[in-house]
């Protein structure tokens, strides 16, 4: 399944009394009564909710997006404070690892393909704080047609979207070079892409779809934000083995960042599984994958081989975010529920393993990063 939309520390509030949902760009249902046409639909819309979340942090301002708000018509409903600091934190994360790649790569050619990104505006974030590294980054989003559509629109009637990308193109340019696709599924251009691929459809090599301008040569982060949970763990391998071994082999450098939920088996996990699936969602990975020592294995186990970390939300906000940034956080909102709040960072985590080439641009990049201990698994 392509692109699903990102579950992060969202949804997932008691609903009539302890932990449920999950707040994500994509959703699976179990399998069973539903056609794969609903269960994809399903999947597709989460990412309005991904995007009222991030809204909400947003205006709230824990994290600053002048590009969020292109996605969403309305009023936005505000969120919990759990759920507000849960959509900073693991903004902050990704937004930390992506940025560390790109400034260790200097003037270098770099690619970034994002699974599932939704209306996920990291690139456009990036085209505007950091407009240096993001002259020279081939940018890649795959999602579900529905969900290119939606984005395809959004930036053809956003000044600021398009202005985003228009300065990301070296100068002068040549306007014939940002190109919407007739069919109105997406763009390309020599900086941003947005493609409508079925993931699912990457699996098998000799039948996967080709990606336009894609670089075989430059070096490569994916970035999966929960987005291959949601799909059977033997299909998610064979996706990472069609990408790293096809799209973008050896000896390129390859990187790979996945945010996901971990640790189902304790009592605070049982309940969100549990409220999970009766509301018809299954993380299909979750099981096999529901450590962080797990989720370095699977990382070697892809070819990820140069190196692997992996840490909790937990973990990310109290190590990585410095004390004044966190005390800035602590005084948006009254934040009475911490119990909670720690336990659910606790089953949310960021994994991160690259296969570096000659010049070690992940190595250099990510080896100085603080991970977290090995947990049982």
């Amino acid at each position: 399944m392509a692109a699903p939309s990102i579950p992060n520390l969202n949804t997932l509030r008691p609903r009539a009394g302890g932990p449920s949902g999950l707040r994500g760009r994509r959703r699976n249902v179990e399998d069973g009564e539903q056609s794969k046409e609903t269960k994809d639909k399903i999947v597709q819309q989460t990412d309005n909710d991904a995007s009222l979340s991030r809204i909400s942090a947003v205006e709230l301002c824990y994290l600053h997006d002048p590009f969020a708000r292109a996605f969403v018509d309305g009023p936005v409903p505000r969120r919990y404070p759990i759920i507000n600091r849960g959509t900073y934190a693991r903004t902050t994360a990704l937004d930390s690892l992506v940025l560390r790649f790109l400034r260790k790569s200097g003037d270098a050619q770099t690619q970034i393909i994002s699974l599932g990104a939704g209306s996920d505006t990291r690139f456009f974030r990036l085209a505007v704080e950091v407009p240096s590294h993001t002259r020279r980054l081939l940018y890649h989003e795959l999602d579900f047609p529905a969900n290119t559509i939606a984005k395809t629109s959004a930036i053809r009637r956003s000044p600021d979207l398009l202005g985003a990308i228009h300065g990301s193109l070296d100068l002068p340019h040549d306007p014939s070079e940002l190109v919407f696709n007739e069919d109105g599924t997406g763009m390309r251009s020599p900086t941003y892409n947005l493609h409508a691929i079925d993931l699912r459809t990457l699996a098998d090599p000799a039948t996967a779809p080709s990606v336009p301008n894609l670089s075989t040569t430059a070096p490569t982060l994916i970035v999966s934000e929960c987005c291959l949970c949601y799909l059977p763990p033997a299909t998610t391998s064979s996706i990472l083995r069609t990408i790293t071994g096809t799209l973008v082999p050896s000896p390129t450098p390859v990187g790979l960042i996945l945010y996901e939920p971990i640790r189902p088996h304790d009592p605070f996990g049982r309940v969100m599984v549990s409220n999970l699936a009766a509301r018809g969602i299954h993380l299909q990975t979750l099981e096999t994958y529901s450590t962080l020592s797990r989720q370095k294995q699977r990382l070697r186990h892809a070819g990820f081989m140069s190196g692997q970390g992996a840490a909790d939300v937990n973990f990310v906000f109290e190590k990585w975010i410095d004390t004044e940034q966190r005390e800035r956080v602590a005084g948006l909102e009254m934040l009475d529920e911490l119990e909670e709040w720690r336990l659910l960072a606790q089953h949310y985590c960021a994994a991160w393993g690259w296969r570096d080439g000659e010049s070690e641009e992940f190595g250099r990049a990510w080896r100085d990063v603080e991970a977290q201990e090995d947990d049982d698994g």
